[in-house]
């Protein structure tokens, strides 16, 4: 497709010598349309070229040849604007519909290079609660948007399946187990005995040295102790499997922090012999006072393991097993330091720096009830599981009072509730504490799931109305030139841009929004406009631009991991 930035910046390039590719970074996009499509903000010029960004505006606008890309060139308070030539935008965007279809969007950038994304990764025998939710449904996404732009992608659930959190539910399980049925009700029950024994470590210290011995046995072998820890997962993965089918979200790899128990000897032997273990109060640790940072603790005073040895190890692992570019961690901002402490401990284990400068820690804030901080150990949470189903069934409500008489209603209750819990949580930047309200999460009005959904629908339902898609070759573009048509069509060219954007910053908020901003603008059109008309060719054109429309919407919702009904 055409890139009106990188004419503008090869342009602005052969008159500077400055490097395309940092000009194109420069370029912005005016809020106000008055100011034109494109934006070059000379102020950045200033100081290499010893001139004011007046008359530097001036003297490019002078030099600038851009074809007939572009209507006109204008400079404004130092910054020269672009106003794209409209017809050759429409052209080219439905074109490249035309030609892709349900990939429109998509690009090959990716080629080549392998993506790890570490996502989702709730822990064995607890709750799979809403806080769980935004590192499942974020790290989801990005992979989709990864996958979209042609990258190796390798979603992995990296459970947390391994630590003294067992230790305490296999010393709760020995002394109460069959005060519970945990075969029946795995997590509940699970829950319940890790809820008590954990108190009953807070009263009694004895009984959490017991629950540590339980973990060193654990890790060496101990058959009882181990016996227990896989009936404990196994009862847990088919719990959470049930949450996984309905967002429908898969995973290339469930390798857990288990499955490193014995791959982690390589890591404290690599750190021995570059002599970067050190003894602190009987625990073996990395020094990291250089740089700022407490020390990493690779194995504790009674010689078990920690979460750092483990992430350390699945590192190595991931390196040889998928050569990354990026290994993405999609976890809280609690998990901030851990991070920095690993990703530097990591450089002392004789990788190349590929792998290491491509470790990234996606952060996220906190979902928060507004009684504020969820606990599993108080019992203070809300299960991911109760939240979705509750949520299809409020819109099942809301369906049976709007159209009764609406066909597979489970079916699009499901798609529409599921899709509003997802929207609602991919609409705001990760980074964001979040505090979870069943009022805000449901409303069907506004910047909502359901409103994106519903504008969907209606595309669907102009062209089930028309009965056919034209050929764009039997389409009079012309007729599409009007205001209220250019300014969807200027939407649908940015979709790949946005995308860019969202992975580059890890944001997929950035898409959510772009999708809402593309609704509304669809609806502004099908408000102004009568689409099914007497004007064959008016009415062809515009029922290619709502077909357009409804591709991008699906293809968006899709990256963000949201299904589309055909009706509502």
């Amino acid at each position: 497709m055409l890139d009106f930035k990188e004419k503008i910046s090869e342009e602005i390039s052969k008159i500077t010598k400055i490097d395309k590719n940092e000009l194109y970074e420069y370029i912005e996009m005016p809020s106000d349309n008055k100011m034109g499509d494109y934006a070059f903000p000379c102020f950045r010029l200033a100081k290499t070229m010893k001139k004011s960004p007046q008359i530097i505006a001036n003297e490019l606008k002078d030099g600038i040849s851009l074809g007939n890309e572009f209507e006109k060139v204008e400079v404004i308070n130092g910054y020269i604007n672009f106003f794209v030539n409209n017809k050759k935008l429409v052209e080219n965007v439905l074109e490249e519909v035309e030609e892709k279809r349900e990939n429109y969007g998509s690009s090959e950038i990716g080629e080549g290079k392998n993506i790890v994304i570490d996502y989702s990764s709730p822990n064995i025998a607890k709750p799979f609660h809403i806080g769980h939710l935004r590192t499942t449904i974020l790290g989801n996404s990005l992979y989709k948007m990864y996958k979209f732009l042609n990258y190796n992608c390798v979603g992995i659930n990296h459970l947390g399946d391994w630590g003294t959190q067992f230790a305490k539910l296999i010393e709760g399980y020995k002394r109460w187990g069959t005060e519970y049925d945990i075969e029946s009700n795995p997590i509940e029950e699970l829950t319940k005995i890790y809820i008590r024994i954990n108190d009953l470590c807070k009263e009694d210290e004895s009984v959490l040295e017991q629950c540590r011995d339980n973990f060193k046995k654990l890790e060496d072998g101990d058959e009882y102790c181990v016996k227990i820890w896989q009936k404990f997962r196994k009862l847990s993965l088919k719990e959470f499997q049930r949450i996984y089918d309905l967002l429908d979200i898969q995973f290339d790899s469930w390798n857990g922090e288990a499955f490193y128990t014995d791959k982690m000897q390589e890591v404290k032997d690599i750190l021995e012999k570059n002599n970067k273990l050190v003894e602190s109060e009987r625990a073996r640790v990395v020094d990291l006072s250089k740089e700022d940072m407490p020390p990493c603790i690779i194995e504790k005073s009674n010689g078990s393991t920690t979460y750092a040895t483990r992430d350390l190890a699945a590192i190595l692992y991931r390196a040889r097993t998928y050569n990354f570019d990026k290994a993405l961690y999609v976890t809280s901002y609690e998990q901030i330091l851990h991070f920095k402490q690993v990703f530097e401990t990591a450089k002392y284990l004789d990788l190349d720096e590929k792998y290491t400068n491509g470790l990234v820690h996606v952060p996220y804030g906190m979902v928060m009830l507004k009684t504020g901080k969820m606990s599993t150990r108080d019992g203070n949470v809300v299960k991911i599981e109760d939240l979705l189903k509750e949520a299809i069934a409020k819109v099942k409500i809301i369906i049976e009072n709007k159209n009764p008489e609406l066909e597979n209603k489970e079916d699009i209750a499901t798609k529409v509730g599921i899709g509003a819990v997802i929207f609602n949580d991919l609409y705001n930047s990760r980074i964001k504490d979040e505090i979870f309200d069943w009022d805000i999460m449901l409303n069907f009005n506004g910047e909502t799931g359901p409103y994106m959904q519903y504008i969907y629908v209606r595309t669907k339902s102009v062209l089930e109305k028309a009965g056919y898609i034209p050929k764009l070759k039997d389409v009079n573009l012309d007729k599409l030139l009007d205001e209220d048509s250019v300014k969807v069509i200027k939407l649908l060219y940015q979709f790949n841009d946005k995308i860019m954007q969202a992975i580059e910053k890890y944001e997929p908020y950035i898409v959510a929004r772009y999708l809402i901003e593309v609704a509304k603008t669809y609806s502004s059109f099908y408000n102004n406009n009568k689409i099914i008309c007497d004007d064959k060719e008016v009415q062809d054109a515009r029922i290619y631009l709502t077909y357009a429309t409804g591709i991008v919407l699906k293809t968006g919702a899709a990256l963000l991991g949201i299904k589309m009904p055909d009706k509502m």
